[in-house]
């Protein structure tokens, strides 16, 4: 079987997956009840929560610029709004949340050259991770109870993990040290492109680094209260805590690229979260519904920025 096929196939399983995950999640729900939450909902915290989504997107960008200054790379502000919002319309369709940071780097354009892209885009997204599972681990002792001990395990293990492992590998040395014998095109140390790679993450510094923390600081706070909105919109009765431990937990489980955007394995997952709190599966899966619906309207928006610019001719640019 030839790479394409197999991929196709994948893709195809993927899909069916999906269907199938968020058919059973919504038989499980109940259809009709599931209708009525959206339609009883209020649309007032919830057109806040997409306006919060948006400017999630601009902080980012800031973030990312940050670590890119760091690594005198110099890309217009703007020029990355707008690859955030492309990523968004290739992250609503791919499997895993990655797909988008693929399409930032390969067209950062002028400015950046494609190690510098790539080094600082692992960076920016490891300081979103390693800050979200921070607020969980603050979160577990007023919010521990209401998880099974094997989540609440899971929770502190994989803050811990984002946290040890990335400073492993922003500080450089160990890994370098490590894969010095390796091939050349692998070796962390060597002068191949991902050694090159490897070199801007070490040479982003400590200090930007703090800095993009706490934007991604920011910018998650911001992230959970929008969630919060969305609950307050379906009349869910749960605390911001709740959530701080909840969205971490979705967020890690929706990496494993079993579904197309993590559809079907999102609902499942919140269901589950949710009834730990006495929390219906009807408002639930609204609730992912609509949670998913933030990233899908920021899809949209990046496709007509994206497919204009392609008519422009700005993608890409040298």
């Amino acid at each position: 079987m030839n790479p394409k096929t197999r991929q196709l196939l994948l893709n195809l399983a993927r899909i069916l997956i999906s269907i199938g995950l968020t058919a059973w999640v919504i038989s499980r729900a109940g259809l009709d009840k599931l209708i009525g939450s959206i339609r009883t909902a209020d649309p007032r915290p919830y057109a806040l929560a997409i306006f919060l989504a948006f400017i999630g997107i601009l902080l980012r960008a800031v973030r990312w610029q940050i670590l890119l200054n760091a690594v005198n790379a110099r890309v217009p502000f703007g020029r990355l709004v707008y690859l955030y919002f492309a990523g968004a319309f290739f992250n609503a369709f791919l499997p895993t949340g990655f797909g988008g940071d693929v399409v930032r780097v390969l067209e950062i354009g002028e400015g950046a050259t494609s190690s510098q892209a790539a080094g600082t885009a692992v960076v920016d997204r490891l300081t979103g991770f390693i800050v979200l599972f921070w607020l969980a681990l603050i979160a577990l002792p007023f919010g521990a109870s209401l998880l099974p001990p094997a989540t609440t395990l899971m929770i502190a293990l994989l803050a811990g993990g984002v946290t040890l492992g990335s400073a492993l590998l922003f500080e450089g040395r160990l890994l370098r040290w490590v894969t010095a014998r390796f091939p050349r095109s692998l070796s962390l140390a060597g002068d191949a492109w991902l050694g090159r790679t490897y070199g801007v993450i070490t040479a982003c510094g400590w200090r930007a680094i703090g800095v993009a923390l706490g934007v991604s600081a920011v910018f998650n706070l911001m992230l959970n209260f929008a969630g919060l909105l969305i609950a307050r919109a379906f009349g869910m009765d749960v605390s911001v805590w709740t959530l701080f431990l909840f969205i971490p937990v979705a967020t890690a489980a929706l990496l494993v690229p079993i579904s197309i955007s993590g559809l079907g394995v999102r609902e499942g997952i919140f269901v589950t979260l949710f009834a730990q709190v006495g929390v219906a599966a009807s408002p639930a899966v609204a609730f992912s519904l609509a949670w998913y619906s933030l990233d899908f309207a920021m899809a949209l928006v990046g496709g007509v920025i994206y497919f204009a610019a392609g008519v422009m001719g700005l993608r890409g640019r040298k």
